[in-house]
């Protein structure tokens, strides 16, 4: 069994249960905890078979501006062999749990959780479950902000366990992961993992350019967003816009880890 086997979605809540949630939806942040993620809310895509996904984040007025996330579902067998319709669109893949193999270029990849995929716009790619049991993978689509000296960027393949992990200056109980060298240019987007150790937070009200789709790994943790405090676990999404104050500390006994999303070195659009 691996880390994140309990990342389970789908079902209908019974009816006694309490309509209460930490669902919240505001001009610089939404919270979609993981138990609205069920079969009523969502979706099936064109050119996708056995598959359904949950849009976490997509380009709308007062939202997201940058970036769409999905949360995919896959069962075996299941797939697509035209997976992008959006010809200026990169992708970024991280496997949750299962097998997908994904083919680009002639070359096939196999990926099992933990796993990280970059594909750059405009390069055709298909993805499958090999396996005998459903996989579940993020999704984060991106139009590709292309930079007047700089070549695009080729794809990326790995793996959490390969990838550079490097703790925050002078504290050593936080760090990242990171999947996309933060050095190249070439890229429009960073893709990390954040990590904390049992206590750890973040010590100031970050306040920045970047937006972010946070998707939560393993264990709980505490978000300060703009004024307010948002308790978060194990297969919730958090949207932050620009310049929305953030900042968090691990909350329990175990690792406390995110998948992170941000758009970086460009320009700022001038309107």
């Amino acid at each position: 069994m691996d880390r994140y086997s309990s990342l389970t979605v789908g079902g209908l809540p019974d009816q006694n249960q309490l309509i209460s949630s930490k669902a919240v939806f505001t001009p610089a942040y939404a919270v979609v905890p993981r138990s609205v993620l069920t079969d009523i809310v969502s979706s099936c895509f064109p050119d996708w078979r056995s598959t359904r996904g949950w849009i976490l984040a997509r380009p709308l007025s007062g939202f997201a501006e940058t970036f769409a996330q999905y949360l995919m579902e896959v069962e075996p067998g299941g797939g697509s062999d035209a997976p992008e319709p959006d010809p200026r669109a990169e992708a970024a893949l991280f496997v949750i749990n299962g097998k997908l193999t994904v083919e680009t270029l002639g070359a096939r990849h196999e990926l099992r959780a933990g796993s990280f995929a970059f594909i750059p716009a405009g390069q055709s790619w298909t993805i499958t479950n090999p396996s005998q049991s459903t996989s579940k993978f993020q999704w984060i689509r991106k139009v590709f902000e292309k930079a007047n000296t700089l070549d695009q960027p080729p794809a990326i393949f790995t793996h959490e366990d390969e990838a550079p992990s490097m703790t925050m200056p002078g504290e050593p109980l936080w760090g990242s992961t990171r999947f996309i060298d933060p050095g190249d240019l070439r890229y429009d987007m960073h893709i990390n993992i954040v990590w904390f150790e049992a206590g750890a937070a973040i010590p100031f009200l970050e306040t920045h350019v970047m937006e972010h789709g946070l998707y939560i790994l393993e264990g709980t943790g505490v978000y300060r967003l703009n004024s307010d405090w948002v308790e978060v676990e194990k297969g919730d999404f958090l949207w932050l816009r620009a310049f929305c104050p953030q900042a968090c500390y691990a909350r329990g006994s175990g690792r406390f880890r995110y998948l992170l999303y941000k758009d970086v070195n460009r320009h700022p659009k001038l309107w």
